[in-house]
């Protein structure tokens, strides 16, 4: 399935922190937390495994599994040519405070 290491590795190729992978999934700060916490292999709700790995490739990662042709075997990750940014679905756009547009306008 899937690693902690290759998560952790997934989101800096990403350049994404746990917040953004957590909105990403539609999952929680802290059961992102508790999956990179993990040791090898993340075990977990299948059905939060199954978003987290869902949501990776539809960032543009490509999990990369023992058996799986490379040069040097063992478990990684890829990043797909021509990715856009990754969108989360529930993150919210700052809106700017009265302050700030008060000293923008001055």
């Amino acid at each position: 399935m899937i690693t902690a290491n290759q998560l952790r590795a997934a989101r800096a190729l990403l350049n994404i922190d746990q917040r953004q992978t957590a909105d990403l999934a539609d999952l929680s700060v802290p059961t992102i937390q508790r999956m990179e916490a993990s040791d090898g292999v993340i075990r977990g709700n299948v059905d939060s495994l199954m978003k987290l790995v869902s949501a990776l490739e539809n960032a543009g990662i490509e999990l990369i599994n023992p058996g799986v042709t490379s040069s040097a075997g063992g478990r990684g990750v890829r990043l797909r040519d021509h990715v856009a940014k990754p969108k989360a679905k529930n993150m919210k756009q700052s809106k700017p405070s009265p302050q700030r547009t008060l000293e923008r306008t001055r």
